[in-house]
């Protein structure tokens, strides 16, 4: 029977979309180089900058990018911490889980409000198994087991799964939480201070949008559990002031959690991404550096100062930037102010009153400012003056 006219075309499969999908990715990583997993800080780190196209396609390709910036000339700095701070960590994690957990239970109970004594101890299940994949599906059913017996239980670094583009991408949160009414709460145990009860704002940050990364695998498992809901607040310990004292706090973390679905939709549909490539095109370090600039730049970045704390390609991106004269390399909270000026040159030329709408409210604060400028250093060349006279 013929299709009548007008009819829709028949859609791909979902096994073959995918499998698609996982070749043309393969493809673009290079036919010989292991895919890179994503792991929690990654998915953070996307979901703080959610219009790089770039990184999308990169990360969810599985690429190398610390490999791809030295194949381009632009050598990441070293990341993440010293041995000492990571020492340091392992330390402070083992004081908070101590005795099993009493003392975070207690950090736990005094902030939930629940009132009475705290549970003096609680069931810790051991998660041991063969490889990720085992490791998440007995952290699976030990989430399951923990809801359904209605008592205080503390997991201790589980495993979770994640599907991101179309492939499992396995996190493993300090320690998950399991309270009697069947809340599942996601800690994160930093070693950064609490000093006044107040931490880094930036450090915390960070810690919420990977700690939001985690409640989403979570919430995956919960969709499936009984009785189970996921905590949209995760339990932040860190050293008190000075001490090696542990406290704690709670962290929102729901506008991250709706970052970071967004952002993983995205992914899903980075093979949209991709078809703006041309055919052949490839990420793999080995080919020629001219050919990987021109691959690289093919995909559009969106550079901010932040991202040298976040991704290995950052160094090539600000000077692609700097080039460019945009104003993103100034950072995104300045990007946003300036409105529909997007190059420094543009942002001079308006404040020296040489182009723009004098009518535009970001031309007019420029101009003002421009003025003020001039008048501090005029007063300040007169005082000058008058001293040395």
């Amino acid at each position: 029977m013929s299709e009548s006219q007008g009819s829709a075309p028949p859609t791909t499969p979902p096994r073959e979309r995918t499998t698609a999908i996982r070749q043309r990715l393969a493809e673009l990583r290079g036919p010989t180089v292991v895919p890179r997993p994503l792991d929690a800080r990654a998915l953070a780190a996307l979901a703080a900058n959610p219009g790089c196209r770039r990184r999308a396609l990169l990360d969810g390709a599985g690429v190398d990018k610390g490999a791809l910036a030295e194949a381009l000339g632009s050598p990441s700095a070293a990341f993440g911490q010293s041995q000492f701070a990571i020492a340091r960590g392992n330390t402070f994690e083992s004081r908070v889980k101590a005795d099993g957990g009493t003392e975070l239970l207690r950090l736990l109970y005094e902030h939930v409000g629940a009132g009475g004594e705290p549970p003096k101890d609680a069931a810790v299940p051991d998660l041991s198994a063969a490889g990720p994949e085992g490791r998440a599906a007995r952290t699976a059913l030990a989430l399951r087991e923990a809801t359904a017996s209605g008592a205080w239980t503390l997991l201790d670094h589980p495993m979770l799964a994640l599907n991101v583009a179309g492939s499992p991408a396995y996190l493993e949160p300090d320690a998950v939480v399991v309270a009697p009414d069947g809340r599942w709460t996601v800690v994160e145990i930093k070693s950064f201070p609490m000093i006044d009860a107040a931490a880094d704002p930036a450090k915390v940050g960070a810690a919420a949008r990977q700690a939001a990364v985690y409640a989403l695998a979570l919430e995956r498992v919960a969709a499936l559990t009984e009785g189970a809901e996921v905590a949209h607040s995760v339990l932040l310990v860190c050293p008190k002031d000075f001490s090696n004292l542990p406290t704690a706090s709670f962290v929102d973390v729901r506008k991250q959690l709706s970052v970071t679905r967004r952002q993983l939709a995205r992914l899903t549909r980075i093979e949209e991404i991709a078809d703006t490539l041309e055919p052949g095109a490839s990420f793999a370090p080995d080919r020629p550096a001219a050919e990987l600039t021109q691959t690289v730049e093919s995909v559009p970045a969106a550079y901010a100062p932040e991202c040298l704390a976040a991704c290995e390609l950052a160094f090539h991106c600000r000077e692609r930037a700097r080039a460019a004269d945009t104003v993103t390399a100034l950072g995104r909270g300045l990007r946003a102010e300036l409105g529909g000026l997007t190059t420094i040159g543009e942002v001079l030329s308006a404040a020296r009153a040489a182009s723009g709408d004098p009518d535009d409210p970001t031309v007019m604060a420029l101009r003002r400012a421009a003025a003020l400028r001039t008048e501090a250093l005029a007063g300040a060349r007169c005082g000058e003056a008058a001293a040395c006279s």
